[in-house]
């Protein structure tokens, strides 16, 4: 099996983004002394965290299979994923930490529009920079960018929220009116972080396919009909690769060449059907009884 393509290149765009928004926040807070827009802040430095993270995993997955990996390394990004997820939460803990902190204590907003106009570009370089990975993420099936991508969204969902807040504060004098709304923006990405981190836990089992993949497999293997008969058909993921096994039952006096071509042209069809599948078929004899005992994954 060959090396998986390298994605590291949308991770270092990720960095690159993380290091601009950085700069931004952190200026459009010193300027206007907003909480939101500090917590907004702190948010991108989990960013920059999870993208370094996200680089090291992508490198990692995209190794050619070996001796001690026979089926390659693609679950790193599964690793990529779960930290990401992570992150989010911890990123929604700071948030809420520095929110509650100024509730107690409330503080005037300078600046504010100014502040917010930097603010509001951080989060286009943000929206950007996830739709760029969430595109590459699905066309190359990587969770690890997908995830990238729902994280850098949550930063744009979050300097919305930190946006009005300040715009408000400035319009009303309600200076508390800053801080909740920071809590409410944390409260909403903790669930980003959960479904990211379940995501990422669930690749970890190796999951049967599902949706396309699943529907182009049964659409290959309808095409072969009596005397031939396909059973114990597993499919599993492992990052970005597709694995599926099957049994396939033939004519027990048909010619072992003639059998191998069979499974060889079923192998190729279900490859080219979903793009990078690894098919392993076993072929079995139809009149032998043994052939349809072996269906369960444990066979008796």
């Amino acid at each position: 099996m060959p090396a998986a393509p390298s994605l590291t290149k949308f991770a270092w765009l990720s960095i690159a983004a993380a290091l601009a928004t950085i700069g931004l926040k952190l200026g459009a807070w010193w300027l206007t002394g907003s909480v939101g827009l500090l917590s907004d802040a702190l948010e991108s430095g989990v960013n920059l965290v999870a993208a370094v993270v996200t680089l090291l995993m992508l490198g990692l997955a995209a190794r050619a299979p070996d001796e001690a990996h026979a089926y390659g390394y693609g679950k790193a990004e599964n690793f990529a994923s779960g930290a990401e997820g992570s992150m989010i939460l911890v990123a929604a803990g700071l948030i809420a930490y520095t929110a509650v902190e100024r509730l107690r204590a409330p503080a005037p907003i300078e600046q504010a529009w100014l502040g917010l106009g930097v603010s509001i570009a951080a989060s286009m370089i943000n929206l950007a920079v996830s739709r760029t990975l969430l595109t590459a993420g699905r066309r190359h099936r990587s969770t690890a960018l997908i995830a990238d991508a729902h994280h850098l969204m949550t930063d744009v969902w979050t300097s919305a929220g930190v946006v009005v807040a300040v715009a408000a504060v400035a319009l009303t004098g309600w200076q508390r009116l800053d801080p909740i709304i920071a809590l409410v923006v944390a409260a909403n990405i903790v669930w980003t972080g959960v479904r990211i981190v379940r995501g990422a836990a669930r690749g970890l089992l190796d999951p049967a396919w599902v949706g396309a993949d699943q529907a182009a497999l049964k659409q290959v293997l309808a095409g072969y009909g009596p005397p031939v008969q396909i059973h114990a058909v597993r499919t599993r993921q492992a990052g970005r690769r597709r694995f599926v096994s099957m049994h396939v039952v033939v004519p027990g006096d048909w010619t072992v060449a003639r059998g191998h071509d069979l499974v060889e042209e079923i192998e190729r069809a279900v490859a080219a059907a979903v793009d990078g599948a690894i098919v392993d078929t076993h072929l079995e004899p139809l009149e032998d009884p043994a052939s349809f005992a072996d269906t369960a994954l444990d066979r008796a």
